[in-house]
């Protein structure tokens, strides 16, 4: 067995050095993507107090859960970009790297010296990725932006509620997400080029254009019908029966993408005979006719518990869920065979459980994660190995403030 074999591979992006501006939630997400697929990530963090994040309580041994949730898998470097000596060692370290990333409003980098122009004159390769709330051109360029906003702007707020209900955010973060999901596809397919040519580019990813870009088919209703999509709670506006049903002791979720599968649940249900029914038997009769077959879902499914219903809906081969808490979703069978929990090591915490990449590769072994950095806790090495910057003048930046002091 090889010394790889033994420590596990690291991932497809070994190899690959990110430089990463990025702070609390869509530039991080994207860092730690690459990061999960074996790209060495170098965060810079302000000397004062680092990513705003890590001041995010709960806390654990005073380490923010929401940063240990964006940064596992990262070296921090604290530096103070306010310095001309900062500045410098920025741009030092980004002509040692293939990635710059940043998510700071279009035109603060550049204002710093350290924008896409000035980093690509030592890098031709470099790829550059700015994400925003609004992206660096349109009227809404300069206004600030968090995931409420961009999924109130998106269209999405609008129709996830029940009908008649006050409007409501996801539950998760997408907003944010999708800005760094995004970056990291222009991002991959902008190292491939770069491979081929020699020479970078820069990427303008906006979190509003992300979520617009995540429509899907609600934007295509509204093209081809000229009406806006409705809310459906947990519906679906052209499926039927699709959606949350009661039970006679909790909600499961019920979804019929196919006409097989609403065979299968109308024989679950001891209803077989729906099935010839011409109210029923196809797509366009079941939407039009939605309201009374929905109704005799609702009765059939009262009948029965939770449990009972995913038995049965199992044993017909029916799409179906129970409505699992956060908890209850991480400690459920197929996410422990998935490894999707693992465990970092943090050399002031202890063992730390992580969720972990959905990106799987058949036949490897993936080398052990790393727990989130403490605030600069790389800076030294970073310094040394990559610049050649010796311990007295990094003693001398700490000093002089251009590195945080005892990091």
């Amino acid at each position: 067995m090889t010394d790889q074999q033994k420590q596990g591979w690291k991932g497809p992006l070994e190899g690959v050095r990110v430089l990463d501006f990025t702070r609390v939630l869509s530039g991080p997400y994207a860092t730690m993507i690459l990061a999960d697929m074996g790209a060495e990530i170098i965060k810079i963090e302000s000397v004062e107090k680092g990513d705003d994040t890590r001041n995010f309580p709960p806390f654990v041994n005073d380490m923010s859960h929401y940063f240990i949730a964006l940064n596992r898998n990262k070296k921090s470097i604290s530096l103070n970009l306010k310095t001309p000596e900062g500045v410098k060692i920025a741009k030092d370290l980004a002509a040692q790297c293939d990635i710059v990333i940043e998510n700071f409003r279009p035109g603060v980098m550049d204002k710093l010296g350290l924008g896409y122009d000035a980093l690509k004159e030592g890098n031709d390769k470099l790829v550059y990725c700015a994400i925003s709330g609004f992206g660096a051109t349109g009227p809404m360029r300069d206004n600030p932006s968090f995931d409420i906003v961009a999924q109130a702007l998106s269209g999405i707020m609008s129709v996830n509620r029940e009908p008649d209900q006050t409007p409501t955010k996801l539950g998760i973060p997408l907003g944010d997400m999708a800005g760094g999901i995004f970056g990291v596809f222009g991002i991959l397919g902008t190292l491939h080029e770069a491979t081929r040519t020699g020479q970078g580019r820069k990427l303008d990813i906006s979190m509003l254009d992300s979520l617009l870009g995540m429509l899907g088919y609600l934007s295509q209703i509204y093209f081809v019908t000229g009406e806006t999509p409705k809310p459906f709670g947990t519906r679906h506006p052209n499926l039927v029966p699709y959606g949350a049903f009661e039970t006679s002791d909790g909600h499961i979720i019920v979804a019929c993408l196919t006409e097989n599968f609403w065979f299968n649940l109308a024989r679950a249900i001891e209803r077989e005979d729906l099935i010839d029914d011409p109210r029923y038997g196809e797509y366009l009769a079941r939407i039009e006719n939605r309201a009374t077959l929905e109704q005799i879902v609702a009765d059939a499914m009262k009948k029965r518990s939770t449990q009972e219903w995913e038995a049965r809906l199992d044993e017909f081969d029916v799409p179906f869920a129970p409505i699992l808490s956060v908890q209850e979703a991480l400690e459920h069978p197929n996410t422990q065979a998935r490894e999707m929990v693992r465990t970092v090591e943090h050399p002031e915490i202890g063992t730390l459980k992580v969720v972990s990449s959905p990106i799987k590769f058949e036949g490897e072994n993936i080398a052990p994660m790393t727990a989130p950095p403490t605030l600069g806790e790389n800076t030294n090495d970073i310094l040394t190995d990559l610049l050649g910057i010796s311990p007295q003048e990094i003693s001398l930046l700490r000093k002089n403030g251009v590195l945080a002091k005892g990091k």
